[in-house]
């Protein structure tokens, strides 16, 4: 197809994605809440997994069709986004405070488990259904500890879930479902197109253009807590889809086809690695343990530098 069409079809498979991720969490939440299940479990899993759905999506479909670097690179990607970038941007916009266990488990937790990702895709350069196994369990007990934390915080308020008729909880199953599948091949498909008309890499664009778009969740879900001063909502949020990112996008994926684990992607795991690291000291090392807009222009200016380089050692390769 021609160039335009395929950025075309790139935009609506985003839109797609997006779109049917809030369809089909608010059909999903209403559903279970019928069902008796407690509200903060949906928050936890239903509504948490909302955010991850693109990349969930993206991954699985491109790892079936054989496109290894671009199921690793768009989370492996989204997650260094998530960090430089939002947290840098939503940081600008107004200092966030970090809670404790936050800080002191859930962010070290990332770094372990990007780590771990590391060692599993350097040990034989591919993602076997044992690795699938090893992540599937590692996030699993990520949201035993949440239901055991939020359980010990009743005080706090419940996830608000959307209450729907029976039919139209249905319907917005279906259509929520169809739009992430739809979505997922159309971004795939052109996002492939486009990387080789400009003799691009699966990785390239899986860390720059594919990363940014399905990361506009916690883009806008950040953006706008950090305007309304919720700082827990947009720190969190980042932290946890990055959990999700790694333990059940990677995880799920490898469990129904080993992953490729490209030589070139030891370089982007450790700054995946670094990024945690950076954000834990950009919070640690201040009086008020915020992330202040001096922390977010060190991360916007971190990211430029990665992208700059990135791009530069690409040209150099071809």
């Amino acid at each position: 197809m021609p160039l335009p069409v395929n950025i075309l079809l790139l935009v609506v498979g985003f839109v797609l994605l997006m779109k049917g991720a809030d369809v089909f969490v608010d059909g999903s939440s209403s559903l279970a809440g019928k069902l008796g299940i407690p509200q903060i479990v949906i928050g936890l899993t239903i509504v948490a997994f909302g955010t991850s759905a693109p990349e969930a999506a993206i991954s699985i479909t491109a790892g079936i069709k054989g496109s290894a670097e671009l199921a690793v690179s768009n989370v492996v990607g989204s997650n260094i986004l998530n960090v430089l970038l939002i947290l840098g941007i939503a940081s600008v916009i107004t200092p966030l405070a970090v809670k404790k266990n936050t800080l002191f488990i859930e962010i070290p937790f990332v770094a372990v488990i990007t780590i771990v990702l590391l060692v599993l895709g350097m040990n034989g350069y591919s993602l076997s259904r044992f690795d699938g196994i090893i992540l599937t369990i590692l996030f699993l007990i990520f949201m035993g500890y949440l239901v055991y934390i939020s359980l010990k915080k009743k005080d706090e308020e419940e996830e608000e879930v959307k209450k729907l008729p029976t039919w139209l909880m249905i319907l917005y199953i279906i259509l929520g479902g169809a739009a992430i599948v739809g979505g997922s091949q159309l971004t795939v498909n052109s996002a492939t197109a486009i990387a080789k008309y400009f003799g691009m890499s699966d990785r390239l664009i899986g860390l720059t253009i594919v990363a940014l778009g399905t990361s506009l969740p916690e883009l806008i879900t950040s953006v706008t807590a950090a305007c309304k001063h919720n700082a827990d909502i947009a720190i969190g949020n980042i932290v946890g889809s990055n959990i999700f990112n790694i333990l059940f996008v990677l995880g799920i994926t490898a469990l129904l086809t080993p992953v490729q684990y490209s030589k070139d992607f030891i370089v982007d795991n450790i700054m995946a690695v670094i990024c945690m690291v950076m954000l834990f000291l950009c919070v640690i090392l201040t009086k008020d343990k915020k992330l202040n807009r001096a922390g977010g222009i060190l991360m916007l200016l971190s990211y430029a530098a990665y992208f700059v380089c990135f791009i530069v050692l690409q040209i150099k390769l071809v």
